[in-house]
C-alpha cells in the first residue's frame, strides 16, 4: 500500500526539508526554540522531518551517485549535470549536502527525540532510534570513519571527532536493540505523523529485524564470526521481516515532489534529461528477456517499424554518443525529468524484495534456517510485483540468470550468494541505486560492471566510497584527511 503526506504538516516538513538541502544551511533545521534542550522539542514535529531528510539523501544525492555507480544510468549525451560522476571524478562540495541532511536533521532531531522525558512517546522513540541505526548505516557505508560519539553534541559542533566504522557499526546494533522494547510497548502511536508506516509497531519491528540483518551481512566479508553470531542470536527471536516496502510517497505538489525530480525540475536543471540508460544492465535484462526492463526505463516507439524499442549507450560513453537519443529511466522510478508523473514515485529505504534476498543469503551462507529456493522465487516475485511486471514464474524458470543460476550453485555457497546478490541487484534498478552500489562494494557481485569509458582514474579501478564533504574539510579541526575514492571503507573488499 502506497502512503501519501496524510497532513500539511507532513507535507510542510518534506518541502522544509528539501529546501535547506538546496540553499546549504548547516544550522539546525529550526523547529525547536532551543535546540540544546532536548525536553523541549515537540517529537511530533520531529520524526516528520527526520524522515523527510533521510529520504532526501537516499531519494536524491546517494541515488544518482548510487545508480550511476551502480551502472543502472549514466550521464546523458545530451546533457552534463553528473558528468563528474561518471568521470570518478567527484567533487567535495558534491557531498555537502547529504551530509547537512544526515547530520543537522535527520541524526540531531531523531537523537532529540529519544532524549525527550515526556510520556507516553515509547513507540516514537522506538522509530527514531530505528532512524539513527539507519542515517548512521547509510553515513559510514557512504564515508566509512564518520562523527559518532560526539557528533550530536551541541557544545562540540562543529569539531566532533571521527570514529572507526567498527565502531559505528557496533551502535547500529545498539540502537536497533534499544529500539525493540520501545515498539512494543503499549504506547500512544505516533499515526499520520510517521510518514512510512503510519505508526504502524508491527511493521517497524520488522523494519527492525530486516535492517539487523542487512547490517549483519555487511560484514560477511570483514567479520563472519561476528556476522554470523549476530543472525543467528536475531533468528532465535522468531522474527518477522519486512513484507511492505518501507518507503515514502510524494505528491505532484510544489515542494512535495520526490527528491530527484524535483531537483530535476528546478530552476537550474530545467527538466533537462540528465541521466539515461546504461548497457551494463540493459544488456543483462536483455539477455534474460526481463519484463522489468520496459518497467525501469521509457522505451520509445520506432516510427518506421511500430515496436517498443528500448536505447542504451556503454556507461560513460557520453561523447561518443553526442547525436543518440537514449531511454531515459521511467516516472516510475522518479527518474524522468519532463514527465510529472516521475513526481509521485517513491523513495524506498528497504524493499520486500530486499528482505527475501537478505534472508536467501542468511541461509545460503548457513547463518539461518530457510529455504534458499523459496526465498530466492519470493524476492524475484516481489520485485516483479512492486514494478507492475506481473507474474513472474516463467521468467524464474527460463532467465539464465533466474532459478538455473540457483540451482547450478547448489552446493557451492559462493555461486548461491552470487545469483542471489544479482538478482537484488536487478531487483533495485533505479529505486535502490546506493544500496545495490554497496552490496557491490561488499561482494563483488554482479561480476559484469564495467569501468566507465569517461573514468578519469587508474585502467580497472571503480569508486569504492564517497568523499567527505567540503563542509568538514574546511570547518571541523578533528578532519581525518582526504581518503581517495578507490580506497574501499572496513567491510569492503579491495577489488570487486
Amino acid at each position: 500500500m502506497k502512503r501519501k503526506y496524510r497532513n500539511l504538516k507532513q507535507a510542510f516538513f518534506i518541502g522544509l526539508v528539501a529546501a535547506i538541502g538546496f540553499s546549504g544551511c548547516k544550522k539546525f533545521l529550526a523547529v525547536n526554540d532551543n535546540p540544546n534542550n532536548p525536553d523541549h522539542g515537540d517529537p511530533t514535529l520531529l520524526l516528520p522531518t527526520t524522515q523527510a531528510a533521510i529520504s532526501q539523501v537516499i531519494g536524491n544525492q546517494f541515488q544518482v551517485f548510487g545508480n550511476i555507480w551502480a551502472e543502472y544510468w549514466t550521464q546523458s549525451p545530451v546533457a552534463s549535470q553528473y558528468k563528474s560522476m561518471d568521470q570518478y571524478a567527484p567533487l567535495n562540495t558534491d557531498f555537502d549536502r547529504p551530509w547537512l541532511n544526515l547530520y543537522r536533521v535527520a541524526l540531531i532531531n531523531a537523537d532529540l527525540i529519544t532524549k525527550n522525558t515526556g510520556a507516553g512517546l515509547e513507540n516514537v522513540k522506538g522509530i527514531a532510534y530505528l532512524m539513527k541505526a539507519y542515517s548512521y548505516q547509510v553515513a559510514t557505508d557512504a564515508f566509512g570513519d564518520v562523527p559518532l560519539s560526539q557528533a550530536l553534541q551541541p557544545t562540540v559542533y562543529p569539531n566532533p571527532v571521527y570514529d572507526k566504522q567498527q565502531v559505528v557499526y557496533d551502535s547500529i546494533f545498539m540502537y536497533i536493540s534499544k529500539a525493540m522494547p520501545l515498539l512494543k510497548a503499549n504506547a500512544a502511536s505516533p499515526g499520520a505523523q510517521d510518514m512510512i508506516y503510519n505508526g504502524d509497531m508491527s511493521k517497524w519491528i520488522a523494519f527492525a529485524n530486516t535492517l539487523e540483518l542487512r547490517a549483519y551481512l555487511r560484514l560477511s566479508s570483514v567479520d563472519q564470526a561476528t556476522a554470523q553470531a549476530g543472525i543467528a542470536a536475531l533468528y532465535q527471536t522468531n522474527p518477522t521481516f519486512l513484507t511492505e516496502d518501507a518507503t515514502i510517497t510524494y505528491t505532484s505538489t510544489g515542494g512535495n515532489e520526490n527528491p530527484f525530480y524535483n531537483e530535476a525540475t528546478s530552476p537550474t536543471l530545467g527538466k533537462i534529461q540528465n541521466v539515461v540508460a546504461s548497457s551494463t544492465v540493459v544488456d543483462e535484462f536483455k539477455k534474460n528477456n526481463d519484463p522489468r526492463l520496459a518497467k525501469f526505463y521509457t522505451l520509445f516507439i520506432d516510427k518506421i517499424a511500430p515496436v517498443d524499442s528500448l536505447e542504451s549507450i556503454p556507461q560513460g560513453s557520453y561523447l561518443s554518443n553526442v547525436n543518440k537519443k537514449v531511454s531515459p529511466p521511467s516516472p516510475l522510478v522518479g527518474g524522468q525529468a519532463n514527465d510529472p508523473t516521475s513526481a509521485t514515485a517513491p523513495v524506498k529505504l528497504m524493499s520486500v524484495a530486499e528482505s527475501y534476498f537478505l534472508q536467501a543469503e542468511a541461509v545460503a551462507r548457513g547463518w539461518a534456517a530457510g529455504d534458499v529456493t523459496a526465498l530466492y522465487k519470493q524476492g524475484i516475485q516481489a520485485s516483479f510485483t512492486a514494478t507492475g511486471a506481473g507474474d513472474a514464474t516463467t521468467y524464474i524458470a527460463s532467465a539464465p540468470d533466474g532459478l538455473p543460476a540457483l540451482t547450478a550453485a547448489v552446493g557451492n555457497v559462493k555461486d548461491e550468494v552470487k545469483a542471489i546478490i544479482t538478482q537484488k541487484y536487478y531487483a533495485m534498478c533505479g529505486f535502490q541505486g546506493f544500496e545495490a552500489w554497496n552490496e557491490w562494494r561488499r561482494t563483488g557481485y554482479p561480476t559484469f560492471l564495467v569501468q566507465s569509458a569517461a573514468s578519469t582514474i587508474e585502467p580497472g579501478q571503480m569508486p569504492l566510497r564517497m568523499l567527505y564533504p567540503n563542509s568538514e574539510l574546511t570547518s571541523n579541526l578533528h578532519f581525518p584527511g582526504v581518503v581517495p575514492i578507490t580506497t574501499p571503507v572496513w567491510w569492503g573488499i579491495s577489488n570487486p
